[in-house]
């Protein structure tokens, strides 16, 4: 009974996460309420209590965590799809393709870039982003320095700043900055790595 007691818990919290996507999603972070998702999820709000003690913002946090761990994992696997042999640059791209691909998703724009900012304050929100982002980004930066592209000991402040712009233009996507498209956005960043030397 213990292990169906548990199984029945973790499929509620993931019943209030898939909601609360969804409602972040569509309503933003303001105009969600959790008694909506936790109907929508077949919960009672004390539910979403239980799992999320620090309630909307605690769930808002975790669906921003996933969102962030999602895109990271295909951003990875979208690097090692990219690799060529001709083109050192060719895998770091293919993952950052993958990025300027998710800030088009209305999940992501909304959750993550729109009102993650707001919601964790924006030292927060760069504090989780870099440790989520991190390993990704160095690795490439570090294989691109090891191929003699530029010193290794600039491997990690490269990985920060490249972050950073990732970041930046994310948040001008989001916006629907008049001045940028997406693909704009991918040719700027890629001339910006070609010429790290």
């Amino acid at each position: 009974m213990a292990k169906r007691t548990k199984a029945q818990a973790a499929e509620t919290r993931e019943a209030l996460l898939r909601a609360a996507r969804e409602f972040f999603t569509r309503e933003g972070f303001a105009g969600a309420s959790l008694n909506a998702i936790a109907a929508a999820a077949g919960a009672s709000k004390g539910a979403v209590f239980h799992h999320f003690p620090g309630g909307k913002e605690e769930l808002f946090v975790e669906v921003w965590t996933q969102l962030q761990k999602e895109m990271d994992g295909e951003a990875a696997a979208g690097a090692i799809a990219g690799r060529s042999r001709e083109d050192p640059y060719a895998a770091f791209l293919a993952g950052c393709r993958v990025y300027f691909d998710w800030t088009q998703r209305a999940d992501y724009r909304r959750v993550v870039l729109i009102d993650g900012p707001s919601v964790l304050g924006m030292a927060r929100w760069h504090d989780l982003d870099f440790e989520l982002g991190k390993d990704n980004i160095t690795r490439g930066t570090q294989y691109l320095a090891s191929q003699g592209y530029f010193p290794m000991d600039l491997a990690r402040p490269a990985a920060i700043l490249l972050q950073a712009a990732l970041n930046g233009a994310g948040f001008a996507l989001a916006a629907e900055h008049p001045d940028v498209t997406p693909e704009e956005a991918f040719d700027t960043f890629e001339r910006l790595l070609r010429g790290l030397r």
